[in-house]
């Protein structure tokens, strides 16, 4: 199979079927990783105690926070190869994945020898409990040493989506996942010929379940001959170009602040409902694991519309872009709204998996799920809005409406209308703060620049297509009316729109 052809191509098609497929994978990994992490929880927590639950919850927000540290680079990334492969530019799309791959081991390495050293000292600044604190920073200790697989197999997986692909990265996510849940019991309890480790053995199994499933997914890579793939023969695109690293920092940075905006956020939050006593804070964390589950479809058609859009701008195609974003709107409301339907309708039902029957936490978790959950309604809409405009390289603006969104609207209405409105007050935040944000990135959507937005400072080839060279493209056959359209058209959007 030749290399240039490995690629899905994101820029032809019905955009509805074709972006409903390439986000039911990313879906379904973001579920599986869920399960995975609650198994896990399951088998500390109910055999080794609450001390060693403690020591994983403990760590494992050291972990989070060092994933989620890159998480805007591997966005970045994404993006530039996908607008690589959507402008058939596959020179550029290697070049971006040797510059990434470079930077992520580099960077993971550093991470993991500091980690090693440094993971007790994190603990005791965090203030785990003295009786967890061993047991956790045994744990961490060996998170750290798998930090350079964990980075790796993100990375990897983040590059082929942006190629199009969302397939391949689940099945591998799900072996890891599988693994894990395998392995965890085998060395947390020393069966078979194999020792037990305790809490660290959970970490053990994370770094096996990695390293295994990385392995498999490279050697599938090379196998395949695919177009992303470096081998030795490449080993000069592993080379840092400055251009390519530039990007991926000044563009990746404020993409992965907005989880640190959101953490910020929650944290105060967590810390007024906890003000109203145990029976409030307990409702509030039953309603919290429902709600990941419930903003997941907007996360993944969220995570599609980005690589969709990135292809599309790479080949510029800007009606399919728009398109694009239509299309995810439409499907939040309707994969979101069909989470938040059963969890209205059997809201007493769903909340007991997490409560007591008699706890009366139940019923104040009812009252506040019915007015907070819609609010992933207009989560959704932001999410996937902001992912298409990140496509271009606008990347602040999204940040900045989000900082807005959490900090000057949620955090302020909760706090000062306490008064009057009690913990009411908290739950309404959500969905006034979700509906303003919602309402400010379609606003900049409609209004704002973002079409003239660019990843890199010197774009590549792919980037630079004149008029002229668009009108020699034929139009992509998509299924929705609005989409089409003809080449006369194209040329003048490019000539509007600008280059970037």
């Amino acid at each position: 199979m030749p290399k240039a052809n490995q690629a899905r191509n994101l820029t032809e098609g019905p955009i509805g079927r074709s972006l409903l497929l390439f986000a039911l994978p990313i879906l379904a990994g973001n579920i599986a990783q869920s399960l995975n992490g609650s198994v896990n929880a399951i088998w500390v927590g109910k055999f080794l105690g609450e001390a060693a639950l403690t020591a994983t919850a403990n760590a494992n927000n050291i972990m989070f926070f060092l994933i989620g540290s890159v998480f805007g680079i591997g966005m970045a990334a994404t993006i530039l190869i996908g607008q690589a492969i959507g402008g058939k530019d596959l020179p550029q799309a290697r070049r971006v994945m040797g510059t990434s791959a470079t930077f992520f081991i580099g960077l993971s390495v550093v991470i993991a020898i500091a980690g090693w050293f440094l993971s007790h000292r994190l603990l005791v600044a965090m203030g785990t409990p003295a009786e967890s604190l061993h047991m956790a920073d045994a744990y961490l200790k060996v998170i750290f040493l798998g930090m350079p697989l964990i980075y790796a197999f993100a990375f990897i997986t983040a590059a082929l989506r942006g190629a199009g692909d969302s397939r391949t990265p689940f099945r591998f996510l799900l072996l890891s996942v599988l693994l894990d849940i395998v392995i965890n019991p085998v060395l947390i309890f020393g069966l078979g010929p194999f020792p037990e480790l305790g809490v660290a053995g959970a970490a053990w199994a994370t770094f096996f379940a990695q390293g295994l499933a990385l392995a498999s997914l490279m050697l599938y890579l090379r196998n395949k001959r695919h177009m992303l793939w470096l081998g030795r023969k490449d080993a000069a695109l592993l080379k840092i170009d400055t251009d390519i690293l530039k990007s991926l920092i000044i563009k990746g940075v404020p993409m992965g602040l907005q989880m640190v905006v959101i953490s910020l956020a929650m944290i105060m939050m967590i810390s007024m409902v906890n003000s109203y006593g145990v029976d409030t804070a307990s409702a509030y964390g039953a309603a919290l694991q429902l709600w990941t589950y419930v903003q997941m479809p907007a996360m993944a058609i969220g995570a599609a519309c980005s690589s969709m859009a990135a292809q599309n701008v790479g080949a510029r195609l800007w009606s399919r872009v728009d398109a694009t974003a239509r299309t995810g709107v439409l499907f939040n409301f309707l994969l979101t709204g069909a989470l938040i339907a059963p969890i209205i309708l059997f809201d007493r039902s769903t909340l007991a998996l997490f409560l007591p029957e008699a706890s009366p936490a139940l019923e104040i978790g009812r009252h506040l799920n019915h007015i907070a959950v819609w609010s992933f309604l207009f989560f959704g809409v932001n999410f996937v809005l902001a992912g298409v405009v990140r496509s271009t390289g606008a990347v602040v603006p999204p940040l900045l409406i989000l900082a807005v969104a959490m900090w000057g609207i949620r955090v302020p209405f909760a706090k000062w209308l306490q008064p009057e409105l009690g913990a009411d007050a908290i739950w309404w935040s959500f969905p006034v703060s979700a509906f303003c944000s919602m309402l400010m990135i379609l606003a900049y959507y409609r209004w704002g620049k973002w079409r003239k937005a660019h990843m890199l400072d010197k774009p590549s080839a792919s980037t630079l297509a004149t008029p002229a060279e668009v009108a020699s493209v034929p139009p992509s056959p998509v299924a929705d009316a609005d989409a089409e359209v003809e080449v006369e058209d194209e040329v003048d959007e490019v000539e509007t729109s600008g280059r970037g």
